[in-house]
C-alpha cells in the first residue's frame, strides 16, 4: 500500500513539474547558488574621498539586516567590498579581484567618477553587471555602448541644470566663480550649470572657473583667488574634504557669495558641520533624500525605520549624514532588483531587471519622487528639489524638479 501510494506521489510531481517546468528550473551564473549571492564593492575607505566610506558600511550593514530576515528568496547576501583609496589603478585591480578570484554576480555601488571610468570597459567586456555606480556622471547611463553599466543618483549635468534656473530667475546679474574637481565629474556639473544658464548668459556671468585635484591637501588657494575675480556667486562643485575647506575659508577671508554646494557633499554631519554651521548658514543646494537633520521628517515612517536600523545593525554610523541614507536607499534598490531576478540569477538577467523599475518608491526619496528605469532609460532617479541651509539643516523650497537628460 505505502509503496502504491509513494509511486503516486511522484507520478503526480513528475506531473507538476512538467506542466511548470520553471517553477523547478533554476538558471545561475557565477555568484549565486541556493543559499548565497556574492555582491561585490570597491569604496575609498581611505585616501581624500574616504568620508564616502559611510556608503559602503551603511550598505554593508543593510545587507546584515537583510540576512538576518532571511535573505532574498531565501539566499544570503555575501557582500565583499574593497577599499581603492580612490586609485583608479587600484580600483581596476580590485576589481578583477572580485570578478576573477571572488567570482562575485556583480558589481554594486563602487564610488567615483575615474575610478567608475577605470573599471567600466572591462566590467562590459566580462558582462558582468556595473550596477547603480556612485556618481551622477552622465557617461554611466550610456546604455548603448556600454549595456552593463548603470547608475543610480541624478546626473551632475542635471543639477548644473537647476541650479542655472534658479540663478536665472533670481540672480540674473550675478558675476559666478566655479571650484570644480578636475576630472569627468567637475567637467559634467560645469557644463550643466553653462547649458542651463545658456552660451550667452553663460559667456557674460561665469568669470572664474578653477579647478583641483583631489590628492591636493587644501583648497584654500583656489578660494582666495575666486574672491579676486569679484565673483558675488560661488558654485562650490567639490567632494566633501574639500567642500568644508571651501565653506570655511571663504569665511575666513570674508568673502559673502550666494553659494551653491553641489549635492553630493550638502551633508550636515560629514560636510556642514567641519565647514563650521554657522559659515554654511544659507547655502544653497539640491536633495532628492530626506535629511535626518530636517525635522521636517522627525515623525516621519521610513525616518523613524532607517533610524531604528542604525541603531541596531550600524550604531558607530552618523545619523546626521544623509550618505547613511543614500547608502541605505541604494541597497534597497539593489534588493528589489535581486527579487525581481527570482531564480533566475544570471547577469543578463539582473541587468534585465535593473532595467524594469516601475515608478519603485523608496520612504527615504523625497515625497513625488520614484525610481523608473527602462532599456531604454538607464538613469533611475531624474528629479531633485532646491533647499537653503538654515544652520542647523536645508529647508526644501519650490517644486520637484524633473531633469532633461539627453537620452543615450
Amino acid at each position: 500500500m505505502s509503496r502504491t501510494w509513494g509511486i503516486l506521489l511522484a507520478s503526480l510531481f513528475a506531473l507538476c513539474v512538467g506542466a511548470n517546468p520553471a517553477a523547478a528550473e533554476k538558471k545561475y551564473d557565477p555568484g549565486a547558488t541556493d543559499y548565497e549571492i556574492k555582491i561585490g564593492n570597491i569604496m575609498p575607505y581611505s585616501g581624500p574621498l574616504s568620508a564616502y566610506a559611510l556608503i559602503g558600511r551603511t550598505e554593508a550593514a543593510f545587507f546584515n539586516k537583510v540576512n538576518a530576515e532571511g535573505g532574498i528568496n531565501g539566499r544570503k547576501i555575501n557582500f565583499i567590498t574593497y577599499d581603492d583609496a580612490f586609485s583608479p589603478p587600484k580600483t581596476v585591480e580590485q576589481a578583477r579581484k572580485l570578478v576573477e578570484n571572488d567570482e562575485v554576480l556583480l558589481i554594486f555601488q563602487s564610488l567615483g567618477t575615474p575610478t567608475n571610468n577605470a573599471i567600466r570597459q572591462y566590467m562590459n567586456q566580462k558582462k558582468v553587471p556595473q550596477l547603480f555606480v556612485a556618481t551622477g556622471a552622465t557617461q554611466f547611463g550610456d546604455r548603448k555602448n556600454f549595456p552593463w553599466t548603470m547608475g543610480w543618483q541624478p546626473t551632475y549635468q542635471t543639477e548644473g541644470r537647476i541650479y542655472a534656473k534658479y540663478i536665472l530667475q533670481n540672480l540674473p546679474q550675478g558675476k559666478i566663480g566655479i571650484l570644480y574637481q578636475n576630472d569627468d565629474s567637475g567637467r559634467d556639473y560645469v557644463k550643466g550649470l553653462k547649458d542651463g544658464l545658456g552660451a550667452e548668459a553663460a559667456k557674460r556671468m561665469i568669470v572664474a572657473e578653477i579647478p583641483y585635484d583631489p590628492s591636493q591637501p587644501t583648497v584654500d588657494s583656489q578660494i582666495v583667488t575666486l574672491k579676486t575675480t569679484g565673483a558675488d556667486i560661488f558654485f562650490n562643485e567639490s567632494s566633501p574634504k574639500f567642500a568644508a575647506q571651501a565653506i570655511r575659508k571663504a569665511a575666513e577671508i570674508g568673502w559673502k557669495p550666494v553659494q551653491f554646494l553641489a549635492s553630493i557633499s550638502n551633508s550636515v554631519g560629514s560636510v556642514l558641520k567641519p565647514a563650521g554651521l554657522e559659515n554654511a548658514k544659507g547655502i544653497l543646494s539640491t536633495n532628492y533624500l530626506k535629511d535626518p537633520t530636517d525635522p521636517t521628517w522627525k515623525d516621519d515612517p521610513s525616518i523613524k525605520e532607517w533610524a531604528s536600523f542604525m541603531d541596531k545593525y550600524f550604531p558607530e554610523g552618523d545619523k546626521t549624514s544623509t550618505f547613511s541614507v543614500y547608502g541605505y536607499l541604494t541597497a534597497q534598490t539593489m534588493v528589489q532588483v535581486l527579487k525581481q531576478c527570482g531564480d533566475e540569477l544570471t547577469r543578463e538577467n539582473v541587468m534585465r531587471q535593473a532595467a524594469n523599475l516601475e515608478d519603485f518608491e523608496l520612504g527615504l526619496l523625497l515625497p513625488g519622487i520614484k525610481i523608473n528605469t527602462s532599456p531604454t532609460d538607464y538613469f533611475p532617479v531624474e528629479q531633485m528639489q532646491m533647499s537653503r541651509f538654515n544652520g542647523e539643516h536645508g529647508e526644501l523650497f519650490g517644486p520637484v524638479i524633473a531633469g532633461e537628460i539627453g537620452t543615450q
